[in-house]
Formats: C-alpha cells, structure tokens, sequence
C-alpha cells in the first residue's frame, strides 16, 4: 500500500519539489554571489544545474546515487557526517600538464587583465562549482587562490584582494573553508625545504608565509591548518644534517603553534604524511614515524593527522592501516580522499571509486569516533585527456557517491555487530582472569611462567578466519 505522509527528505524527492528547489537554490545563489538582476545571471556552468539525489537508479549520469546530503542518519544529515570538501589546487587551478607535457585543460575563466582580476574570477567559478556539486566546504594552499607576486609584502597584498572576494562568496553561498595551508614547495626558494632548509634565511621567508597563511585562515573560519612538508627531507645524505634538520622542522611548528594562540586561532593543526615525492625521503613518511616526531619534540597534544590514501599506499601500507595506527594514537584528524595507481610508482592522485577500501576505511573511522573538525578533501584531479568542465561534476559524483555507499555499508556492518563480535572474542582472553592483569600490569614474568609451566600448558591454536571475515565483508557490499 503507498504511504500518504511522507517525510521532509520523501518530500524533497517528489520530481517537481526537487526541480523547484535546483531552480531556487541556484538562482538566489547566483543573485547573491553577483549582484545581477535574475533574468540575466552570469554562470561559469550554463548547462549544469544544482546536482540533484535520484537514488540509485537514476538515469541521469549528472546525479547522485547514494549520496543524499539531506538524508539523516543517526540524527546528522549525510552532509554533516561526510564534510566533503573541494580541493581548489585541482579543481581549478589543475591544468592536465604532467613530467612529459604541458598542460592540456583550458578553463573559460582563465583570461582577464591582470592576475588579480583572473584569480577573482575563477574563484567566482569554483564557488558556482561548490554550490552546484553540493559540497559545504573547500580547501586552499595561499598561491592556489591569489597570484604570488615578486616580493613578499605584494604577494601578501594580492592574498588580501582574494580572500575579501572568498569572504563574500562564503557568506553568499554558506560554504566553508575546511583547512588552510601555504605552499612551501612550488618557488625555486624552497627547493632545499621550507623549514627544514639549510638557510636560515629561507626557513625566515617560510615562517613569514605560514604567518599569513594562519592570518587568512582565521579570517575566514577555517576549522583546520595543514602542514605537508613536500620537500621537508633530503635527497641525500651527503650534505645533509639529519638531526638538525628534524629539530629545525619541529621548533618551526612550534613557533606556528604560538602564533595561532596569540592569534585566537582555535583550529585544528594536521600534518600529512607522505613517504617521498617530490624528496627522497620525507620526514612526514607515515603515520607512525609523524606519531614518533611529535612525541619526541612534544607536538603530540598539537597535532594530528589528515590522511591521504595515495600517500598510504606509497609509504606501503593501506588507507585503513594509516587511519588505525592514528586512531589508536587518538590523532585522527581529517581525510584526502583521493586513490593512486597500484601500477605506477607516483602520485597520481585519482577519484577514488573503490567501494570495498572505503567500507573498510569508514569502519575504522566511525569505530574511532569521526573525523571531529576534518572532513573529506577531494585532493584528486582529472586525467590529462579529461577536459571537458563536466568532467569535473562527473569526477566529483563518482567520489562522493562512492564515500557515501561505504559510510552506510560501513554503519550498517556495525549495526548488524557480527565483524565487531568476531574481534572481540578474538581477544576475550585478555577481559578476565590473568590476561586482564596482562593489560593492567598487575602481573609479571615470574607469575605468567608459574601459569605456563603449570596449570595452562600448550596454547591451542585458534583460527583467524580470515576468509570467512572476508566473505562477511563481501555479503554487505554485494547484498
């Protein structure tokens, strides 16, 4: 029998509310953001309209499957729970160009003239963009935004013209910046490192620029600071002085933690490891040699960690590994949400479609608790012979559908509590008896040898069941 009282999200699905809402949405959104009579609002994506949930089933490739932003799920709505974000480095200022080529992507808005000019316009784009993939949040590197100029106090002065434009499209629009961060890799004047270069003189020009970064984070409510030491390492050992470069690296982030306190800066600070590329070897290599750093130089109650998958799999581990080891470290702090070639050895910084990794990873996450201030990054880009604009909504779809389907497999796996079950009485031994003073130290060799030699005798082995683990992981992704 068909149900007559239908709920707000049921209600929101009717064809004609959902075309009446697109339609209001975007045109007081682009009233806001221009200024514009309505009949004649200026769009960077004429023939795209506000990408809509259809289910799955839906017939049109520029809709949502099972990312349903206003869906509520344990009393958040999808879009609380996933805090995608848009990563602006790709999105817009990603021009296809790799190691053997220029670039081969050429964007409408990329003409003006002046740089500043330039740069406002195509941030007059990438909040369109924002508003119609229905993405709450955005991420930025300083020169991602604003045109660095040719010295400091000119490129401070054109950071400042752009994030009084990102300040009005945030307040029109309601999109929010997740994190922020400054880029210490691009110019030939960190080609030796940011804060860990040889001259101090760099680490001066480094430490002023991550001032401003901070300055320009809270300024527009940014909920995080990141910190990716790019070419914070070495190519080699024959003229570099380890230690030394360690402890450069850790009074540097001290130093900025003083500055956001003096500041009011309330937010969030994150490292993201990454094993090598562009260096050698970075001293950010994962999750447990970042843990290792920070505790030695007493940084573990200032950070914590934003994850990229690409980079797990390039130290050698996976995503869920990383995001276990800081979660266990109770460091979990927000996710790149991007997949890299098994086949290839760099970063290639792919949309990540595969639903099996992300359950898993959504496990470990909601076991841990959630991600608090993070979110997901969408820190990927297009292939090179992807230059259509609509590529970049079909990008976008198949990443957040994708994360959408494994946070529900994943809470629906823990509802069902079999996985769960199965780990704790793995480790059962360890609640009562003598394995509980194991964990609470209240027992030592002497004793466990008396037990050993005595009543307890040869272990029995038990199965790991692994297979089994696996086919039960296989059941809730396939039905």
């Amino acid at each position: 029998m068909r149900r007559v009282n239908l709920t707000r999200e049921e209600s929101w699905a009717l064809p004609g509310v959902f075309l009446l809402k697109n339609f209001l949405v975007h045109t007081v959104f682009l009233v806001l953001l221009w200024g514009l009579p309505m009949k004649n609002p200026k769009s960077h994506f004429p023939k795209i309209h506000q990408i809509a949930y259809e289910g799955p089933q839906a017939s049109q490739a520029l809709a949502f499957r099972h990312y349903n932003p206003d869906e509520v799920i344990g009393g958040k709505s999808m879009e609380e729970h996933m805090r995608f974000s848009i990563a602006y480095w790709h999105a817009f200022r990603g021009t296809g160009g790799d190691p053997f080529g220029p670039g081969t992507i050429i964007r409408p808005w990329e003409s003006g003239k002046d740089a500043v000019s330039i740069a406002k316009v195509r941030m007059d784009a990438a909040f369109e963009f924002f508003q119609k993939i229905r993405a709450p949040f955005y991420c930025f590197h300083d020169r991602d935004i604003a045109p660095e100029g040719r010295t400091l106090a000119e490129s401070n002065k054109n950071l400042d013209q752009i994030v009084a434009h990102a300040k009005q499209l945030q307040k029109a629009t309601g999109v929010k910046l997740l994190w922020g961060t400054a880029n210490l890799f691009s110019n030939p004047r960190y080609m030796c490192g940011a804060a860990t270069n040889p001259d101090a003189h760099v680490f001066a020009y480094a430490a002023a620029q991550v001032k401003k970064a901070l300055d320009v984070t809270k300024e527009l409510g940014g909920e995080n600071y990141v910190f990716w030491g790019g070419r914070e390492g070495y190519e080699t050992l024959l003229n570099t002085n380890l230690k030394r470069e360690q402890e450069h690296l850790a009074t540097f982030m001290h130093m900025a933690k003083d500055y956001a306190n003096s500041i009011g800066f309330k937010g969030q600070f994150l490292i993201e490891p990454k094993p090598k590329e562009p260096t050698k070897h970075q001293y950010d290599f994962d999750v447990a040699s970042g843990i290792a750093f920070l505790r030695t130089f007493g940084l573990e109650k200032v950070f914590k960690f934003n994850i990229e998958t690409n980079h797990a799999t390039l130290a050698g581990h996976t995503f869920q590994h990383e995001i276990e080891v800081a979660a266990a470290a109770g460091m979990l702090g927000s996710i790149d949400a991007n997949a890299g070639d098994l086949l290839l050895g760099w970063d290639t910084d792919q949309f990540n479609t595969d639903v099996r990794e992300l359950t898993l990873a959504m496990l470990s996450i909601l076991k841990a608790g959630g991600l608090g201030t993070g979110g997901f990054n969408f820190d990927a880009k297009l292939r090179r012979p992807s230059i259509d604009t609509e590529d970049l909504f079909h990008a976008h779809i198949g990443g957040m559908d994708a994360y959408a389907l494994g946070f529900k497999l994943a809470q629906k796996i823990l509802a069902d509590g079999k996985l769960e079950k199965f780990v704790a009485d793995r480790y059962a031994s360890f609640d009562t008896g003598y394995g509980k003073d194991i964990e609470k130290r209240r027992i030592g060799f002497r004793e466990l040898n008396k037990l050993a030699l005595g009543k307890l005798g040869e272990p029995k082995p038990r199965s790991g069941k692994q297979e089994y683990l696996e086919n039960l992981i296989m059941s809730y992704l396939h039905g």
